[in-house]
Formats: structure tokens, C-alpha cells, sequence
């Protein structure tokens, strides 16, 4: 079957060759015929080419969404790898469980948060989502369904844990779940007129609070350059675990012929939402919609950048170096012309990961999301990974589409214990753009016998 297959940033749209799930575990259960090389398919969260596989062909994860066990009593979820986040919300919350770790949508499945070890506002505290993946059911080419835990199989448990899906289909998973006294959340919002100001309240915020994060006005110049909220937040305990049902209630129907965010548009709503948060600084409750997951109440909200996509850049950058490099970051942006619809700044913590090939390290991340704009964009973002490298930073690969071989081993050199895991029928643009580049490899052909 061939279908859309697109990643969230919608920069590279074409049809794309698709596999059934059903299909590819027969398949991969008897290694007898020939397949293109696979790659695994959730919900299409990632922002570039990551879990795109144009040499091969992707498995529709979402076919299989079921919850196959839950125990109340420990908050020990098992569930399918198709299963959104938003489903296991709904189905654990009225026994008062949320997620440890969840990134800024509910729309992500359970494979993909494994696959690409996402993280949240409270990494300070539980660290990455793999932190808390107790096991999983891995199918390889080999045929063979792997069990892996911290007892067995740990080098391809650790390999899947940020793998971003090149190590085999992830059947089911297992995962610890988080008490909680509400789904709400008691929220504080503190405006900060500079990036000094928030490095001031970062590191006091994040030992006061389960999640912190902050928004930056980054079209801001002069003496208010680097204005913005921080927000921090704790799950209330008034006892209200009722779920929304995370329906859109807005949405952007068809595709825009132009961009909407622009410098003009951007400035204007910048300054509209810096002083409506502004004056909500008293303390207030906040449902873990709106708190979390802000975006998902617009539909298709990526449709606003245009028929050229998005190119988001997430970057993490060493304690020691955040308060020069950021700033530069931010002005590198504005001098080339770039204007960023959300531009939000976070404090990862010490708290490792059990993957291999993990993102968040010690230090703060900076994500900035621009319309793709050709050729100046890219100069832009590579402007940014030159800067990143440079302080001893890396760029987040499920958040690219475009990075140099390079910038990636700079920030990556755990990619070639990686490739050792890699299964050899799976692979994504991303890893023939970037580690098979530096292996120097021809793995366009992309089909293996199984």
C-alpha cells in the first residue's frame, strides 16, 4: 500500500510505500522471501526524516492499540507499541496514574516514545520516558521475538531506547506508571525580563517543582531580548482524574498556499501572550490538557507554516556555556530574518538513561521551529549546529531532517555501537543521510532477504 507517511514538519511530502503490520510479522516470523528494508511507523510525530524509509517501506504501528494488562495496585501498564499516550491516559487515570514522562503531545504511541526516548518538563526529576519501560517484545528479521529488560537482553533493551526504531519491530512494552493526586496541575507562571532572569530561577525551579519550562519571545530585541515565562507546576491533590477526550476544538482544515507565522505575526502574538501570562503570576489550577498539551487543541496546527513545512531545532547546551550561547542562538535567529512561532527553553537534569542513544544530557535545550524557507533556512539551522558543536552541545535527531553526518557524530559517538544493534532489514533516510554517510555505505538499495 503507499500512502502519505509524512512527518509532522511536512517538508519532504510525497507518497510513500507502506507495509500492513500484519503482513510485515509474517514475514518477519519466517524469513523466507524478500522485503524491502522496514521501518516502523507510529503517528507520525517526529518532525523530520526519522521515520521516513524511502529506500524501503514502513510498518503501520497503529493497527495494533491495545492495553493487554494493567495492574492498579503497582501502576504496571502493558500495552501494544501502536497504543497512543493519550489511550493510556484515559485508561489508567481513573485509578490515579498520569504518565512519568510525557512530551508535548498525547498523539505519540508507545513504540514511538520508546524509539525516540522522549522526554518532558520534568526531566530534572524522572529523567527520559525510557527511564521507566520496565521491558518489551522486540521482533527482529532473525525471526525471533527478543525479550529485553534490565536482565535480559540489556544491550539491545538499551539499543532500542532512543534507537529510533532501527533495531526491529517493538511488539508491546511494558511500563511504570506515576501516582498522582489529579490530573491537575497547581500552576505558576513568573515572567523573566532576560535570559539572565530565567538562568536565575532555572535551577531553584527545578528543585521546587515536578516540571518546569519556559517560553521566550525570541523575535524580542534590545533590552527585552530574551523576555518570557517561566512555568512551572505539581499535580494537585484534589482527586480529579476525569480525562478530556483530546479532541481538537480548533483546527487548520486545508493546507495554507502561504505561511501565517511570519515576522509581522509573530511580533504581534509574542507580545500579546508574554503579557496575558504576565498577569495570570498568581498562583492557579490548570487541567493537564492545557498544561501538557497545549497544541492539541488546534488540529493539523503545522498546516500554519505553509506548503514548505516546518524545520524545528532542538539543541542541548552544557551548563557551563548556556548563558553566552543561548543568547547568540536566539540573535544568529533574528539577524537572519527567521521568526520562531515557539521557542521554548528547559533544564535537563542528571538523571541517565537506560538507551544508548539518548538526547536530553545536563545543560538546557533550546527548540526553535521556523517556516521552511529554502536555502536561508538551512543556512540558519547550520549556523545553529555550528554553535551547538561548538560548546560541547548536540542536535536532537528526531527533531531534524537536515544535519550534517558531522553535527551528528559531534554529538553522537555512541552512533556506531548503534549500527553494531541495528537490525539489517531496518533503516530510515535519517540513518543512510547520517551514520551509514560516515560509514561510508551504500544502503540505498534498502532490501535484505528474510
Amino acid at each position: 500500500m503507499r500512502g502519505a507517511f509524512d512527518s509532522f514538519g511536512r517538508v519532504d511530502r510525497h507518497e510513500r510505500q507502506g507495509l500492513a503490520l500484519d503482513f510485515a510479522l509474517n514475514a518477519l516470523r519466517r524469513p523466507t522471501g524478500t522485503l524491502p528494508s522496514l521501518l516502523a511507523y507510529g503517528n507520525g510525530r517526529s518532525y523530520g526524516d526519522s521515520c521516513h524509509n524511502d529506500a524501503g517501506a514502513l510498518v503501520a504501528m497503529r493497527a495494533r492499540h491495545a492495553i493487554i494488562d494493567f495492574d492498579p495496585a503497582t501502576g504496571l501498564i502493558e500495552a501494544e507499541a501502536g497504543v497512543s499516550l493519550a489511550e493510556i491516559i484515559a485508561h489508567a487515570a481513573p485509578f490515579g496514574y498520569f504518565l512519568p514522562v510525557t512530551p508535548g503531545t498525547r498523539f505519540v504511541t508507545l513504540g514511538g516514545a520508546i524509539a525516540n526516548d522522549v522526554h518532558g518538563k520534568n526531566h530534572h526529576v524522572r529523567g527520559t520516558f525510557g527511564c521507566h519501560v520496565e521491558s518489551l517484545e522486540l521482533l527482529r528479521s532473525d525471526g525471533v521475538v527478543h525479550h529485553c529488560s534490565s536482565s535480559e537482553n540489556s544491550g539491545l533493551l538499551a539499543a532500542t531506547i532512543g534507537g529510533m526504531g532501527l533495531t526491529g519491530l517493538v511488539l508491546s512494552a511494558k511500563l511504570r506508571l506515576m501516582p498522582v493526586g489529579s490530573l491537575d496541575i497547581e500552576e505558576r507562571i513568573t515572567a523573566f525580563a532576560n535570559l539572565d532572569g530565567y538562568f536565575d530561577l532555572a535551577e531553584a525551579a527545578d528543585a521546587e517543582n515536578e516540571y518546569a519550562v519556559a517560553w521566550v519571545d525570541q523575535l524580542a530585541a534590545g533590552a527585552s531580548a530574551g523576555r518570557g515565562v517561566l512555568i512551572t507546576g505539581n499535580h494537585a491533590r484534589n482527586g480529579n482524574f476525569k480525562t478530556d477526550d483530546g479532541v481538537a476544538r480548533l483546527s487548520v482544515p486545508f493546507d495554507l498556499p502561504f505561511s501565517m507565522l511570519n515576522g509581522l505575526s509573530l511580533r504581534l502574538f509574542n507580545g500579546a501572550y508574554f503579557h496575558a501570562k504576565k498577569r495570570k503570576q498568581a498562583p492557579h489550577l490548570s487541567g493537564y490538557g492545557a498544561f501538557f498539551y497545549p497544541l492539541d487543541g488546534i488540529g493539523d496546527w503545522n498546516r500554519l507554516y505553509g506548503p514548505a513545512g516546518l524545520y524545528q531545532h532542538q539543541s542541548v547546551i552544557p551548563f557551563d556555556a548556556a548563558r553566552a550561547v543561548i543568547p547568540a542562538m536566539l540573535e544568529a535567529s533574528r539577524t537572519a530574518g527567521h521568526a520562531s512561532f515557539l521557542t521554548v527553553l528547559k533544564r535537563f537534569g542528571a538523571v541517565p538513561s537506560p538507551g544508548l542513544m539518548s538526547f536530553p544530557r545536563p545543560g538546557y535545550t533550546l527548540t526553535m521551529d521556523f517556516p521552511n524557507r529554502g536555502a536561508a533556512t538551512h543556512a540558519l539551522l547550520e549556523t545553529l549546529d555550528r554553535m551547538t558543536v561548538a560548546a560541547g552541545g548536540r542536535v536532537n535527531p528526531y527533531k531534524d531532517g537536515r544535519m550534517r553526518a558531522q553535527t551528528f557524530q559531534a554529538g553522537f559517538p555512541e552512533w556506531e555501537a548503534l549500527e553494531n544493534m541495528r537490525d539489517p532489514a531496518f533503516c530510515s533516510d535519517f540513518w543512510r543521510r547520517t551514520a551509514l554517510t560516515l560509514k561510508g555505505r551504500d544502503d540505498t538499495a534498502g532490501r535484505k532477504d528474510i
